[in-house]
């Protein structure tokens, strides 16, 4: 089997169309075709299924894109330890976190890093699902709990604990409740989505209540930014991180008396890279970072 192939191939599967392949691959649509029609002669078996809306893979393309994926992501990883410096950090270091941990903590203290590691570059992928470090989607992961994965090294980075926030022209006119209890009678602002970025982050709206009778949102939202804008504009009482919270002007914190939950951060990376200098300076970098804070 042809590399070259199997590159298109692996490309027009995870793309799921010709044209989309060739774009990644500047290569055209016809060009990307050619290289599939070949490779399934050469092989005698159908790897997609051709029809309208898209191709999909043939059970077949299924087992050959499984393989695929598996060597390509050994030979990226190989080609970033063989490729890094043995005297200092450099080449590129990709991050997954969470989109509102990304988007929010994390990006307003890259800078930072890059400018003590001028030889290191960052790609960040912001997913509020879990991206496979083991199959190199990302190099590191900064999650809002433990690995799953038992073949992960990790390392406690910091705990964020929620706190509830009003605005003050909302208290004024509602006033400001004392106890759990009282979020009955007041609007809550809750996150949003079928799939929350991390555990426990809609507690709010089963705090004072008895479990599984939680309240109803005045808004959903599935953005810790729009939720802040939204609790700050005046609609509602919310839950944000704490490290959202201290830097949004214009609101109050409440219920300070209130148990809230707490969330462990976790710095994850493959056993692969356990000697690689970015992935060990980079968290050296926030843990200082979040010591410094402290």
């Amino acid at each position: 089997m042809d590399w070259d192939k199997l590159r298109v191939f692996h490309s027009v599967a995870e793309a799921g169309s010709f044209t989309h392949a060739g774009d990644t691959l500047n290569l055209s649509q016809s060009a990307v075709s050619r290289q599939i029609s070949a490779l399934e002669e050469a092989l005698q078996v159908p790897l997609f299924h051709r029809h309208a809306r898209g191709l999909i893979l043939t059970e077949q393309g299924e087992a050959l894109n499984k393989t695929v994926r598996e060597v390509f992501a050994k030979l990226a990883m190989t080609e970033a330890l063989l490729t890094e410096s043995k005297e200092k950090p450099a080449g590129r270091l990709k991050v997954t976190t969470t989109v509102g941990f990304g988007s929010i903590w994390l990006a307003s203290r890259v800078q930072a890093f890059l400018e003590q590691y001028p030889e290191v570059s960052m790609s960040m992928l912001l997913d509020d699902g879990d991206l496979d470090l083991a199959m190199r989607e990302a190099d590191v992961a900064i999650r809002m709990h433990p690995p799953k994965q038992p073949d992960l090294v990790q390392r406690h980075l910091m705990d964020i604990h929620w706190t509830v926030y009003a605005s003050p022209e909302y208290l004024k006119k509602h006033g400001t409740p004392q106890t759990a209890e009282d979020l009955d009678n007041h609007k809550i602002i809750l996150f949003g989505g079928y799939q929350p970025p991390v555990e426990d982050i809609n507690w709010l709206a089963e705090a004072g209540r008895r479990p599984g009778n939680p309240r109803r949102a005045a808004l959903e939202i599935n953005n810790l930014h729009g939720m802040a804008l939204a609790i700050r504009s005046g609609l509602g009482i919310g839950v944000l991180p704490d490290y959202l919270g201290r830097d949004t002007e214009g609101l109050v914190h409440i219920l300070q008396e209130v148990k809230a939950p707490k969330v462990d951060v976790f710095f994850v990376y493959p056993e692969e890279l356990r000697n690689s200098k970015r992935v060990a300076v980079f968290r050296d970098f926030l843990l200082a970072h979040i010591a410094e804070k402290a």
